[in-house]
């Protein structure tokens, strides 16, 4: 192979090398970011049974007061 056809090859891989690592760190970014949506969300679920669980206490507390003023 002569030099100038050596040269094409040589860039055309690290052009590729380049995108490669580029796709590998935004990859990392993403998975990051899905992972923090995910917790996000498991804790969003969370309270939010934890408010429901209140919010019967609550009726609960409630009518026993009612009951106990009649």
């Amino acid at each position: 192979m002569s030099e100038s056809s050596k040269k094409p090859i040589e860039s055309l891989i690290k052009n590729t090398e380049k995108l490669l690592k580029r796709f590998v760190e935004q990859k990392g970014i993403i998975d990051a970011y899905i992972k923090k949506e995910r917790e996000w969300k498991k804790h969003k679920l969370d309270q939010a049974n934890i408010i429901k669980k209140l919010e019967k206490a609550n009726v609960k507390l409630n009518k026993k007061i009612k009951s106990y003023d009649q």
